[in-house]
């Protein structure tokens, strides 16, 4: 660990608040949740309660480098977010647009096919078999209207 305090970290082509800790600051990169942040922080031996601003820049490299490829440092496959990808069949972690483009790529399929998910997600309903009598009403009119007069 580094002396000189950095309060914006470059992380993963993504800026990270430098006063946050390390488990909370990795975090803030899209497609990284607590589990994984504290599963990186373990594996590279860092203290997750302190700040990410005091980290060197030899450390960034290390998380890019395990961000890139996870699974060559043993993390398993169920914390990846892209397991047995569609077009590949590799299982994968993606972050920031990849994972953007990515979630973009599968609603176009699903839509293209015309499964029943891609139907649902066209026209704004729930996609996972909820109930829609009383719940998901913004957005179109539902009700009575009220005659003037």
């Amino acid at each position: 660990m580094e002396d000189e305090f950095k309060h914006l970290v470059r992380i993963s082509r993504k800026d990270v608040n430098g006063n946050k800790t390390i488990k909370h600051g990795l975090t803030d990169i899209k497609g990284v949740g607590l589990s994984l942040s504290r599963t990186i922080g373990i594996a590279l031996g860092f203290d997750l309660d302190s700040k990410i601003g005091y980290i060197s820049d030899d450390d960034i490299v290390k998380i890019e480098n395990i961000l890139k490829d996870p699974k060559k440092f043993n993390i398993p496959d169920w914390m990846l977010n892209r397991r047995e990808e569609y077009t590949t069949g590799e299982t994968v972690h993606l972050i920031e647009p990849d994972l953007v483009m990515s979630l973009r790529d599968d609603l176009n399929r699903m839509r293209k096919t015309r499964s029943y998910k891609g139907r649902r997600h066209e026209v704004g309903l729930p996609v996972r078999g909820q109930r829609t009598k009383s719940t998901f009403r913004k957005g179109s009119s539902v009700g009575v209207r009220r005659r003037r007069g």
